[in-house]
């Protein structure tokens, strides 16, 4: 409200498109080789056979550089869609607000982490000794499976797995956050709200990694073309008939850290970068 007459639509974006560039390299590059040997362990062909523990950072370019765009244009579309629909709603609903902004802005998301997983989890789990860019393996997979079903094989499963995760995380965020501030005189500090994001994105991590699994192999697999069968239900059947209740949750442990550590860092500097660059140019 305060913003009448300083055109707030022309600058609102330009604060989480910074924070979330910011946010987005931090964790990525800080939490890198954790995913690598989650990646490992959830590979059909085993952890050690996909690499072990070494190479831990092989693909991390590629995150580096398109984590800018993809976490920019979530917290854009996550910001936008919450501050559009606040308003209509009562403070018990809140919870439903943030659960559609969080999709819609998985959902654009998604468009860029796709291929980026794709070029990524394949660096992560390749032992052979010819050295694979992340263009010449989507190039490859382009003219092996074509543009749906190669660059972008294993959208649906993303979708699918993080919009549960987003519908767990960040409303429990945005609740631990206004727990504090209740508290607190409104007020809450970066650490505080990085501390929130630890704890949900340790709690969403658990709960979400049966899908995060099912999405690993389908783009791992090698013979989608042939079999047509790599989809999340028949593989998370397959995984379970093979390893049972535990083989569904292969990864856990270092996923809850990756994301318990993660959020510490992914929404404390979120905040902080926010907020700083809200008092500096975004007047």
């Amino acid at each position: 409200m305060e913003n009448k007459g300083k055109q707030p639509h022309s600058k609102s974006y330009f604060a989480p498109l910074f924070a979330g560039a910011v946010a987005g390299v931090s964790v990525d590059v800080t939490l890198y080789p954790l995913d690598t040997l989650k990646t490992r362990l959830q590979s059909q062909q085993g952890f050690h056979k996909a690499g072990g523990f070494s190479g831990v950072y092989r693909g991390l370019l590629t995150v580096a550089t398109t984590s800018i765009p993809t976490t920019s244009l979530f917290f854009m579309s996550y910001e936008t869609t919450k501050k559009a629909f606040e308003p209509m709603v009562k403070t018990q609903y809140a919870p439903l607000v943030h659960m559609l902004a969080a999709s819609v802005g998985e959902v654009l998301a998604c468009i860029i982490r796709v291929p980026t997983e794709i070029a990524k989890q394949r660096k992560q789990t390749y032992t052979g000794s010819e050295k694979r860019s992340s263009i010449r393996i989507l190039v490859h997979a382009f003219h092996t499976d074509g543009f749906r079903n190669g660059v972008y094989r294993g959208f649906l499963s993303t979708v699918v797995r993080d919009l549960p995760f987003s519908f767990i995380e960040l409303p429990l965020w945005e609740l631990f956050k206004s727990l504090i501030k209740d508290r607190n005189d409104g007020q809450i500090t970066s650490f505080q709200s990085g501390l929130s994001g630890s704890v949900a994105g340790a709690l969403a991590a658990a709960a979400t990694t049966p899908l995060d699994l099912a999405k690993t192999r389908i783009m791992l697999a090698d013979d989608y073309a042939a079999t047509r069968k790599v989809r999340i239900r028949p593989v998370l059947a397959d995984i379970y008939l093979q390893a049972g209740l535990r083989g569904l949750f292969a990864g856990v442990a270092p996923r809850m850290t990756a994301f318990m550590v993660g959020g510490f860092v992914f929404f404390g500097v979120y905040d902080y970068s926010k907020n700083l660059f809200e008092k500096y140019f975004d007047r």
